[in-house]
């Protein structure tokens, strides 16, 4: 018998641990943040699973921690990796993580696969359009923004293409790279210029001008450094910033739309540490850390937090289309970029 009272009673803690009060993610009171502060306290501690950049990372969790009280466990790796741990553990009923942190397409799909639950949180008024994902399971931090990225020993400032259309010009032959993954970006471009017209003028410049694929974002910046690629389509804007910045002869500029990724915080339906969770999230959207993202060159959601790329016009990927027409982009990108412009 007292083993059966023993057996009843850990079942009964495990649950427990599971059925945490997260009314605070849905309460709008005027005394939220008080008790948001106390519950998250309490808790003491929340598991994040992040894609976020390693080197970066330190520096919010560090912030946070001293903010507000709270330990951030974290288990870093890859987008794609941080996906299959938090479907497989729900897969597993193992209900560990409290926090996902990671790129939009990823974040869609656990929207998805149900595992994320729904927040309010008064942060979300303050973002700019898109930022807030209409189902509220997932909000965007940051954008990793492709920018066009030249070799400044290589290529003349005053020689700069202004338009897409510009780089069909006979001085660009040869000239010209872009990363082999990248289809949100090019059917963003493509859908902007009318689809047609667009998947055209890609076929010309790969026929025309050719285009340098490249395996990786960060190895496509070292090739413009290196001279190896003289003028880049699809370079992230913090890289290329941060190479400029110690001196490097690479430099960016922006051919308008820039097309923007987004990355995005959400709470697990199932977190143990709920509030602590949803503290975090609140940090996030906060000025203090959207403002400590752009001292790292990411560009914030925050509206009015001032933002690298200016006035200048930049659209978001809509991370449900990407979804939906993943395969029909992939399609098209592989036969025009990958096959029409060589490897």
């Amino acid at each position: 018998m007292r083993r059966w009272v023993l057996s009843f009673a850990a079942l009964a803690s495990a649950l427990s641990a599971f059925a945490q009060d997260a009314s605070l993610l849905r309460y709008d009171g005027p005394d939220r943040a008080r008790k948001l502060i106390a519950a998250a306290q309490k808790e003491g501690s929340f598991a994040l699973y992040t894609s976020f950049a390693e080197k970066d990372l330190p520096r919010l969790t560090a912030a946070f921690e001293k903010k507000c009280g709270v330990k951030v466990k974290v288990w870093r790796a890859g987008s794609e990796k941080v996906l299959q741990r938090t479907l497989a553990e729900a897969t597993a009923r193992r209900y560990e993580v409290d926090a996902i942190h990671s790129s939009a397409l990823e974040m869609e799909t656990l929207h998805r696969e149900k595992i994320l639950q729904a927040v309010a949180s008064p942060h979300s008024t303050e973002l700019i359009a898109g930022a807030l994902r209409p189902h509220r399971e997932w909000v965007a931090t940051y954008l990793s923004v492709w920018v066009q990225a030249y070799n400044t020993h290589l290529v003349k400032k005053e020689d700069l293409p202004k338009t897409f259309q510009d780089l069909l010009d006979p001085r660009w032959k040869g000239k010209l790279g872009i990363e082999a993954n990248v289809p949100e970006w090019y059917s963003t471009v493509v859908m902007d210029m009318g689809e047609e017209k667009g998947i055209r003028f890609f076929r010309d410049l790969a026929g025309r001008n050719g285009l340098s694929v490249r395996t990786g974002h960060s190895l496509l910046n070292n090739m413009v450094v290196a001279g190896e690629v003289p003028l880049a389509l699809t370079v992230y804007n913090f890289m290329a910033e941060a190479a400029r910045r110690k001196g490097a002869a690479i430099d960016w500029f922006v051919l308008e739309p820039a097309v923007a990724r987004m990355s995005g915080i959400g709470i697990a339906r199932r977190a143990p540490n709920p509030n602590a969770a949803l503290l975090f999230y609140d940090f996030m959207l906060s000025t203090e850390a959207q403002e400590l993202l752009v001292a790292m060159e990411y560009a914030p959601t925050r509206a009015k937090v001032p933002s690298p790329l200016g006035k200048r016009r930049f659209t978001l990927v809509d991370p449900a289309v990407a979804l939906d027409q993943s395969d029909k982009w992939a399609r098209s990108f592989e036969e025009v970029i990958l096959k029409g412009g060589g490897q």
